[in-house]
């Protein structure tokens, strides 16, 4: 019964998404979102696409899995990054202010082709991870769903990335937005709905979550609120989906919709946590993600409702990743013609390469996002020097600094391999991450600051 309402209901999505994106395509608005008649998106439009972007199926279950491990802590940690949205949206304005066009079109002004490069590939591979680590959830809430159908998971992430393949390859970034109002729209229905029946719950104290431990004790929570605090300055710069929306609408719009994407995203996010820290203060046993765990907690509607929210936001978040990657790979890479055609094959390859990472295997949610928020940090020194402090920049310090990044992130992903083990602490995960991201940054901010200069402004 569950299983067929989920289908239902997500099926019912599908065909909404279908008809709500636009019936004819034009170049400009596959690649930079206006409408039919050229208008830019409004205020609204473009806050709803940024949040149910940002509010992602991967984002949701990681930030529900921190709150079962360490509580309210754990929660905090991740909502923070959410003040991307703040950091963001202040880079874009100064960058804006002097001209430029895309983050891209900054770069290349202050490290020609080379920073662009070095900036395009570490965005290549947000994208891939953001197709990959949603398609992930998609095939763990069908295996959960369907568990005695043995293709449920394999057979749910193809059909699935098919299906955001086919209307996000018919109307590029301008079908994403037209999608993103209306399946977050729906999101917040459903969510506020399973919220709703957690809060009314017999067994639910907001005391209790609010100061929960969490399964394993809040420190490592505390630990990697730290690393957010340190990585959220660049890490919304190498998200090409917040960057893209950045440079689409005036600028009073677009601060505005940065502004209200920040308090509307991080509300969802933390309440979302709720989910995690209850299970834990139920004494619950983590199973599948934690989606076995609710499926054995919850009462079956309130389940369901939380297996549609989290296959909306993980549809919502594959058309904008698939949209941006057909902008990156054609108007920034220029890899393939400025035609239809040409971003649709783009969407194609970045499905085709997502869904095969999908099916290969992973570690766990949160290392995609660990890794590539390491690897942006190279932006960090970058920004400050230049942006904020009106300083040129040589090219080999922006060199030195992406390299530290590139290393920091594969020293993260490879810290079980026994030479990496040795050079990082001994302790939990997110200590060494902590201690790599201040390495990178020490590193980064050295370079810069040997290889720049003052000059007027």
């Amino acid at each position: 019964m569950q299983a067929t309402a989920v289908i239902a209901i997500f099926a019912f999505i599908i065909l909404a998404s279908l008809y709500v994106a636009p019936r004819r395509a034009s170049v400009e608005g596959f690649f930079s979102g206006s409408g039919a008649e050229g208008q830019a998106p409004g205020l609204w439009t473009l806050v709803l696409s940024q949040v149910t972007t940002w509010i992602f199926a991967r984002s949701l279950m990681n930030a529900a899995i921190l709150g079962f491990f360490y509580g309210i802590a754990g929660v905090l940690a991740y909502a923070a990054y959410y003040g991307s949205f703040l950091t963001g949206g202040f880079i874009i304005g100064r960058m804006r202010a002097r001209g430029a066009r895309s983050v891209q079109d900054w770069l290349v002004d202050h490290f020609g082709t080379v920073g662009t490069g070095c900036y395009n590939l570490v965005i290549a591979l947000r994208l891939l991870s953001e197709v990959f680590a949603n398609l992930i959830v998609v095939g763990l809430i069908f295996s959960a769903a369907l568990p005695g159908v043995a293709f449920a998971e394999v057979g749910s992430i193809l059909i699935i990335g098919l299906l955001a393949l086919a209307y996000s390859a018919w109307g590029g970034l301008s079908a994403a937005l037209k999608t993103d109002v209306m399946q977050m729209s729906l999101f917040l229905v459903v969510f506020a709905v399973a919220l709703l029946a957690l809060i009314l719950s017999p067994g639910f104290s907001l005391g209790a979550v609010l100061t929960a431990e969490g399964a394993s004790g809040q420190y490592n929570g505390w630990i990697l609120l730290l690393v957010a605090f340190l990585q959220v300055f660049s890490y919304p710069v190498h998200d090409p989906v917040m960057m893209d929306r950045g440079f689409i609408a005036d600028e009073d719009t677009t601060r505005k919709s940065f502004l209200h994407a920040f308090w509307i995203s991080a509300l969802c996010i933390i309440t979302f946590g709720f989910f995690g820290i209850q299970a834990a203060l139920d004494g619950a046993e983590y199973e599948g993600q934690l989606i076995g765990t609710w499926a054995t907690i919850l009462p079956a509607w309130v389940f369901v409702l939380l297996l549609v929210s989290l296959l909306v936001s993980a549809l919502s978040t594959l058309d904008s990743a698939l949209s941006s990657a057909a902008r990156l790979v054609v108007e920034e890479l220029r890899l393939a013609p400025k035609t239809l055609n040409g971003g649709r094959m783009a969407m194609v390859v970045f499905a085709v390469a997502g869904g095969a990472l999908t099916l290969w295997g992973n570690q766990s949610l949160f290392d995609a996002v660990a890794v590539s928020g390491t690897a942006s940090m190279f932006l960090s020194p970058v920004i400050v020097a230049a942006l904020l402090g009106n300083r040129v920049v040589a090219l080999w310090a922006y060199l030195v600094s992406f390299a530290a990044a590139m290393l920091g992130a594969a020293a993260y992903f490879l810290r079980g391999n026994e030479l990496v083990a040795s050079i990082l602490v001994e302790g939990h995960k997110y200590e060494q991450l902590l201690q790599i991201c201040i390495a990178v940054l020490v590193i980064g901010f050295a370079a810069v600051l040997v290889g720049s200069r003052r000059v007027e402004a």
